[in-house]
């Protein structure tokens, strides 16, 4: 018998804080699947002209973003 997977939405409210420390500083993992090839291919390229690899092209794409929401007032903003 074949079971699903029970999804059940979170909200950010209930999201636990990161811990502070150490732990905070340490860098994580992100595995993303099923990514649009048209979309790792403009990462690539978008990487190359700035002569960045695709990590910290990405990363600096989503640092960002993130000073926009911060300006906007819907991000706290980061230290």
């Amino acid at each position: 018998m074949c079971q699903g997977v029970l999804r059940v939405p979170v909200s950010f409210a209930t999201v636990p804080p990161m811990s502070k420390g150490k732990e905070r500083d340490e860098p994580g993992v992100w595995n993303f699947r099923n990514v649009p090839r048209d979309a790792i291919v403009k990462a690539k390229i978008g990487a190359a002209l700035e002569g960045q690899s695709v990590k910290a092209y990405l990363i600096s794409l989503v640092q960002a973003h993130w000073q926009e929401l911060e300006k906007k007032g819907l991000l706290p903003k980061g230290k």
